[in-house]
C-alpha cells in the first residue's frame, strides 16, 4: 500500500510539472546501454546515445560512457564514470566535451515496487570557449528520486522517477539550474535483454527558462 502511494505521488507530480509545459521544443533520444559483470560486486558498463532537438530534427549531441560500479550489498553501490561528449555549440559546430561522474546509490524494495536514491556529482570540462567563458570546469550536483513497479510475471515494469540538477562550487543566483522529470516502462525481450521507452519533461532555467519533451528509447543488454 505504501509503494502504491509512493507511485501516485511521482505521478502527480508529473502530471503537475508536464501540465505548465510551454512546449518549447521536442527531441528524440537513442540508447544503447550495456552491462558486464567481473564478479559478485564488480560490474562494468558501456552505453552510448544520440540527442536531437528542434522538434527532432537536429542532433544536439552524442557520446559514448563506461564505468565501474562496486556493490557493497543488495541495497548500496557506488560508481564512477567517464563520458566523452561531441555537442553542438553556439558556432552550429561539433565540439568535445568531458564529463566525470561519481554516484552513490541505494534501493529499498517494497513489496512488488523499487525504490532508489542516486547522489551524483559530475563535472564537464569543454574545449570550445567564446571569449570571456570561464575556462574553470563546472561542477554539478544531481539527485535522482525513482519508483519502479516489478510486475510479477509480467514482461513490462514501468517507473517514476524526478531528477534535479544543481550548480555547485560557483556564484549563481538560483539553486536548481535544471529539473527532469521521467515516466516510462522497460519490456523484458529475454533473460538479459531488454527495450525502455520513456518520456522525459525537462526544464532547463539556466541561462533561461526553456522546456523541452523527450522521448527516449533504449536498448539494455545484460552479458
Amino acid at each position: 500500500m505504501r509503494g502504491r502511494i509512493i507511485l501516485l505521488s511521482f505521478f502527480l507530480l508529473f502530471i503537475s510539472k508536464s501540465g505548465y509545459s510551454q512546449d518549447d521544443d521536442f527531441g528524440i533520444w537513442y540508447g544503447i546501454n550495456s552491462e558486464f559483470a567481473i564478479n559478485k560486486k564488480l560490474e562494468a558498463d558501456v552505453s552510448a546515445m544520440i540527442r536531437t532537438f528542434n522538434n527532432a530534427a537536429k542532433i544536439e549531441q552524442s557520446y559514448i560512457e563506461s564505468g565501474l560500479s562496486y556493490k557493497f550489498n543488495k541495497n548500496f553501490l557506488a560508481a564512477g564514470s567517464y563520458r566523452l561528449i561531441n555537442t553542438i555549440e553556439d558556432d552550429d559546430l561539433f565540439h568535445l566535451r568531458h564529463k566525470f561522474m561519481s554516484d552513490i546509490r541505494g534501493t529499498l524494495p517494497i513489496a512488488d515496487f523499487t525504490l532508489s536514491v542516486r547522489l551524483r556529482l559530475q563535472t564537464q570540462i569543454r574545449t570550445y570557449f567564446e571569449p570571456g567563458d570561464d575556462k574553470t570546469p563546472d561542477f554539478t550536483g544531481r539527485i535522482r528520486l525513482k519508483c519502479e513497479y516489478n510486475i510479477p510475471k509480467f514482461p513490462v515494469n514501468p517507473y517514476l522517477s524526478f531528477e534535479s540538477f544543481s550548480p555547485m562550487f560557483e556564484n549563481s543566483d538560483r539553486f536548481l539550474g535544471k529539473e527532469r522529470i521521467s515516466a516510462g516502462f522497460e519490456y523484458k525481450i529475454a533473460k538479459k535483454h531488454s527495450v525502455e521507452l520513456g518520456y522525459i519533461f525537462q526544464r532547463d532555467f539556466i541561462p533561461r527558462k526553456s522546456d523541452i519533451n523527450i522521448i527516449s528509447v533504449t536498448y539494455n543488454v545484460k552479458f
